[in-house]
């Protein structure tokens, strides 16, 4: 199969379409009102726990901007929130590319959205396991499957959208949107893209690094092994 090589791309983007999954919600409050306002008619994506939050910041707002992940994929969460956006309609959105027609075929055949912009940050796996009284199975209740998934998708794309897993900086990105028109350049996107896959990288060596210094006595320990 040929290699998918891209030639043609836009250098500012209009984000229209956002998806925010977030276990540190720290700076939402800000960070989503001015998105909302920098970019009229934004469609916002979202899941347990983040889309709670971010309606409580929208109030009567959210009903014209906010939608659950699930009713967007039509298939519900699994138990305990493990899979909420491992869905080819999500990643078909984050993938597809604006210049390929067979891509904005299968968008228009699911009916899905491009989506411009993924705002993730990851469970927080590093401060579980600096805890003194952790165990194997807390560290791995922790470890976050969806979330790099969708960093690394995005961060591949940023040909054409913005990966977004740093809260500190949400206050430059809603100024560079507010003052462009609702975009987002190139170069911005760019930036985005090597410090998401610099914060995949350091979030599985940090899981790596944990499990190596276990022993399976610890592990067994740790169940009732049937």
């Amino acid at each position: 199969m040929a290699l998918n090589i891209v030639s043609d791309i836009d250098g500012r983007i209009a984000v229209k379409n956002v998806l925010i999954s977030v276990s540190d919600k720290t700076g939402l409050e800000e960070f989503v009102p001015r998105l909302v306002s920098a970019c009229p008619g934004v469609k916002i994506y979202s899941t347990g726990g983040t889309y709670t939050s971010i309606a409580q910041i929208l109030g009567e707002k959210a009903k014209d901007v906010l939608v659950q992940v699930s009713d967007y994929t039509g298939q519900p969460e699994m138990q305990g929130g493990l899979v909420k956006t491992l869905d080819f309609k999500i990643y078909l959105g984050i993938l597809s590319e604006k210049y390929n027609d067979a891509h904005q075929s299968d968008l228009a055949r699911l009916s899905a959205c491009p989506i411009d912009m993924v705002v993730v940050n990851l469970y927080p796996f590093e401060a579980t396991v600096a805890k003194a009284d952790v165990t194997p199975e807390s560290a791995r209740t922790n470890i976050d499957i969806g979330g790099p998934c969708m960093v690394r998708a995005s961060a591949k794309n940023y040909l054409r959208v913005a990966s977004v897993t740093d809260p500190a900086d949400y206050a430059s990105l809603a100024e560079e949107l507010s003052v462009n028109g609702g975009t987002l350049g190139l170069d911005t996107r760019f930036k985005l893209m090597k410090k998401s896959f610099a914060h995949t990288a350091a979030y599985d060596t940090a899981i790596a690094s944990f499990f190596t210094s276990r022993t399976w006595k610890e592990v067994e320990s740790t169940y009732t092994i049937h």
